[in-house]
């Protein structure tokens, strides 16, 4: 009886301490998967990706230059500057594909150059012209790369079903990538990123080549990646107006340098405090009174035709006196325009100030040799 009791005893202790390890298994499990929640819901605003002094040089040249930045979690951060910026290096140095020549970069707190494989998992990549087997259907792609990061069944094609609808190219799903247009193309590219379930997406010139319809598209997706999913978007372009429609900051790189870095409106209100305006006017008739006129005007410090415009660069508003004097003198105005908040006319400020000229500004059409001013100081309103 004694034997019997003993045993039974032991019988239960022992599964009470399977059950114990079990709960204790399963508590864990579940804290884990708690931490990874808590983290993907963490407060908007929090800083996961920061770079500190980063820079990377070959050999004489310095194609990123002490770059200091933080980008938030939820934020569509867009890196903007033309070819040869050092855009992509800065992203390749991000993902752990290049080693820096100093400083460091971090992404969640994981240094990228000494855990490039813990970025990569919750980092998602979409290069300038994402590559699939054309022979292979946009399904068919997708399902390698599932298989890739570890999905298979149900749970597979299921959310192969959910991307090619939230990319909306559910109707070519079945047809060979090889088919696409570049839009197409880029949206199956985002639909591929989003695979893995990533926390931060970076997209090197996401809507280069891309129809307008097709950018519409994908700057709609880009956008609710960003508001819907609290995804974290970087995003590299020289694109300006496209761009401008989603970005919550930017930041001007030239040469290997962040020049500037904020949202729209402190850009502006900084150009408009160091007294950089620009006038775009069109009148008739076009002639050396009105000219000499504006030569005249406090503060204006370049006047140039482009077209039938007039294009005034000045330190302070002189349109209420222009008005008046085209009024008293009989001048018909086709065109009166200031430049303002628009991303076109900052990046030509801040291009100007160091001493760059902009590639894509309006002002090259005619390939005229320029005047620049300023130096290279560097400049930051956030």
């Amino acid at each position: 009886m004694a034997d019997t009791s003993a045993k039974e005893n032991k019988k239960n202790n022992s599964a009470d301490a399977a059950v114990k390890e079990n709960g204790a298994n399963a508590e864990k499990k579940d804290n884990a998967a708690g931490t990874k929640i808590e983290k993907r819901t963490a407060a908007k605003g929090e800083v996961v990706i920061k770079t500190e002094h980063l820079t990377k040089r070959y050999g004489k040249k310095v194609a990123v230059n002490d770059l200091s930045l933080t980008i938030k979690k939820g934020e569509v951060f867009g890196l903007l500057g033309p070819n040869g910026a050092g855009k992509t290096t800065t992203i390749l140095m991000l993902l752990g594909l290049t080693e820096p020549s100093g400083g460091t970069a971090t992404i969640e707190g994981m240094n990228c150059t000494r855990d490039p494989l813990g970025v990569k998992s919750i980092v998602g990549y979409l290069p300038d012209n994402a590559g699939f087997y054309g022979d292979m259907t946009g399904r068919q792609n997708l399902r390698f790369t599932g298989r890739l990061n570890g999905l298979e069944g149900q749970e597979l094609e299921d959310r192969i079903e959910t991307l090619l609808k939230r990319v909306d190219i559910e109707y070519a799903g079945d047809q060979k990538v090889g088919t696409y247009s570049r839009g197409m193309r880029q949206r199956l590219g985002v639909a591929d990123v989003l695979m893995k379930d990533p926390e931060i997406i970076i997209m090197d010139e996401p809507t280069l080549g891309i129809d307008p319809e097709g950018m519409r598209k994908l700057l709609i997706l880009i956008r609710e990646l960003a508001e819907e999913d609290g995804r974290t978007i970087l995003i590299s372009s020289h694109q300006l107006q496209q761009v401008q429609q989603i970005c919550d900051r930017v930041g001007i790189f030239i040469e290997g340098n962040l020049i500037v870095k904020g949202t729209l409106r402190e850009l502006e209100e900084h150009i408009r405090k160091e007294g950089s305006y620009l006038l775009e006017l069109s009148v008739q008739p076009m002639d050396d009174q009105l000219l000499g006129m504006l030569y005249q005007q406090d503060g204006v410090k370049k006047i140039e035709k482009e077209g039938d415009k007039f294009m005034i660069t000045s330190k302070k508003d002189i349109r209420p006196t222009l008005t008046r004097f085209l009024g008293e003198n009989g001048y018909t105005v086709y065109h009166l325009h200031q430049r303002g908040g628009d991303l076109d006319e900052i990046y030509r400020v801040y291009f100007e100030k160091a001493g760059q000229a902009d590639e894509r500004s309006s002002y090259e059409k005619n390939n005229k040799k320029r005047r620049w001013f300023g130096g290279k100081k560097k400049q930051s309103v956030s």
